[in-house]
């Protein structure tokens, strides 16, 4: 559901009857999410996931396999008019996103830098080195959907009980490698913040970020009922999420 409500959002937004829209959601239950493009088999366990009750879902976007936990991230996505952003190059969307996000951060204390990426990865937040958000983008007519993540904690084991990295031969083996990689907002405040607190800055942070202000809405009931055909048609089908076909 969270990803048809992306994207129903996204398809309000093309027809140009929705704002440009920042929506901040967590995963109940928690899930795995793979780009566009890859293979469930090869990124995820899946077999972990369905015991766990762990759901597996495709995004429309690209990027790399990432564990959403219900209680330890919060997922952010920016539906807008590329014109309002006032670029059409990929690079500089991220790094004006990007921006809002690092504000959000220094609110709660934290310096991040971002870090442009490579082929191999999309561009994202880092703090002394470590990753604190990655997030991936679908483009489609004039409209940009860009949605990541923010680790509010991270419990690294965990994660990599649902990731499958192929040189891995345990899940605890990949999280000693991935300490070095992955950090959070608890880890590097050592504060419990409440999702009230990093909703408030991650809404005063893309304020800044991107000199805009925000007014609170609801999803209108064309979105809705768009969301949950695109749900019921797509999302929760094996089709789409297993084999890319819609």
């Amino acid at each position: 559901m969270n990803m048809a409500i992306d994207e129903s959002i996204m398809k309000s937004r093309i027809e140009r009857r929705s704002d440009n829209t920042l929506r901040l959601y967590r995963w109940t239950p928690s899930a795995v999410s793979i780009g566009k493009f890859q293979d469930p088999e090869k990124e995820t366990q899946l077999e972990n996931c369905k015991i766990q009750g762990v759901d597996v879902v495709r995004r429309i976007s690209g990027g790399g396999a990432v564990y959403h936990d219900s209680q330890d991230e919060i997922t952010y996505s920016v539906i807008a008019q590329k014109e309002d952003l006032e670029t059409e190059d990929i690079g500089e969307i991220y790094s004006k996103i990007y921006s809002g996000l690092a504000e959000a951060l220094m609110i709660l204390g934290i310096k991040a830098d971002f870090n442009t990426g490579n082929e191999k990865a999309c561009p994202n937040l880092t703090v002394n080195g470590k990753k604190i958000s990655g997030s991936s983008q679908a483009h489609k007519n004039d409209v940009l959907l860009q949605h990541g993540t923010i680790l509010t904690r991270v419990n690294l084991p965990k994660m990599f009980t649902f990731l499958r990295v192929p040189w891995g031969q345990t899940c605890f083996q990949v999280a000693e490698v991935a300490q070095e990689r992955i950090t959070s907002i608890e880890s590097e405040t050592k504060r419990n913040f409440s999702t009230k607190e990093i909703i408030e800055a991650l809404t005063r942070g893309f304020e800044k970020g991107l000199n805009i202000r925000f007014k609170t809405g609801q999803l209108t009931s064309e979105e809705m009922d768009t969301a949950r055909n695109l749900c019921d048609t797509k999302y929760s089908t094996t089709a789409w999420n297993l084999k890319g076909r819609n």
